[in-house]
């Protein structure tokens, strides 16, 4: 009987600041430490690539070791799901040619009963207009188009040292605001059909475990930019959230 769900965000593959091998090894480690034989789903929550970018027969080097336990994960029988996050929403067909279900946010769906909503959290919420309108231009099939006319070299090397400058001008962890965040107040403000229980995104590089006013949880995975430890989700299907970063008791 599959019993587990894994959720995982922010890991920022390809990116060269501190030591992107090692990161790399942590991933593909704790791939494979998955249970595959117990495990129904696992969501990558976005940016699991610093940056990513398809052209019709061409995609990023890297990644083998990855793919290879992603791959062997599916061949098993599990659910891998992807949701682009800001760094790797240029994904096109390679990853569902792969068998990795891609899925856009806000997303909800049932898990063992309980009802999530998910998704990388970029742009969800008020405010934000001058992201929200750069996030709507990097979707836009003419740019794309237009970014497809640099050569890959070219267009790589651009898309990693912009994605580089932009991680490294954020020397200092982010605070999340609480009740004032957009990713909160979109939260708090979600109504759908059916109660959510749990609200679970990426993105903030920051864990966060809050109770909305509703009595849903607002959980936020932190990032593997540091550390030694795996930085998850884990979802039993019986009683408990957890991770290296969060466990939560129902």
């Amino acid at each position: 009987m599959r019993t587990r769900v894994y959720f995982v965000s922010d890991v920022h593959l390809g990116l060269d600041v501190k030591n992107p091998a090692l990161r790399e090894a942590r991933f593909v480690s704790f791939l494979k430490s998955i249970p595959a034989e117990e495990t129904k789903s696992l969501y990558l929550l976005g940016d699991i690539w610093d940056f990513w970018y398809e052209y019709r027969d061409v995609v990023p080097k890297g990644s083998f070791r990855v793919f290879t336990a992603l791959t062997d994960l599916i061949d098993a029988g599990v659910e891998v799901y992807f949701f682009p996050g800001n760094h790797d929403t240029w994904a096109y067909s390679y990853f569902e040619s792969l068998g990795i279900k891609v899925l856009e946010q806000p997303y909800v769906t049932q898990i063992f009963g309980s009802t999530v909503c998910m998704g990388h959290g970029d742009g969800l919420g008020p405010g934000m207009r001058s992201y929200k309108l750069m996030r709507t231009l990097f979707r836009s099939r003419l740019l794309q188009a237009l970014f497809s006319t640099l050569h890959p070299w070219l267009a790589f090397s651009f898309g990693k040292n912009w994605s580089k400058k932009s991680r490294l001008a954020k020397s200092v962890k982010y605070e999340f605001k609480g009740e004032s965040e957009p990713l909160y107040r979109f939260a708090q403000g979600y109504l759908p059909q059916t109660q959510i229980d749990f609200f679970i995104f990426g993105h903030y590089h920051t864990k966060v475990d809050l109770t909305l006013e509703r009595g849903s949880r607002l959980l936020v995975l932190d990032d593997w930019m540091d550390g030694s430890d795996f930085v998850y989700l884990y979802f039993d299907g019986i009683s408990t959230l957890s991770g290296h970063s969060i466990k939560i008791e129902k």
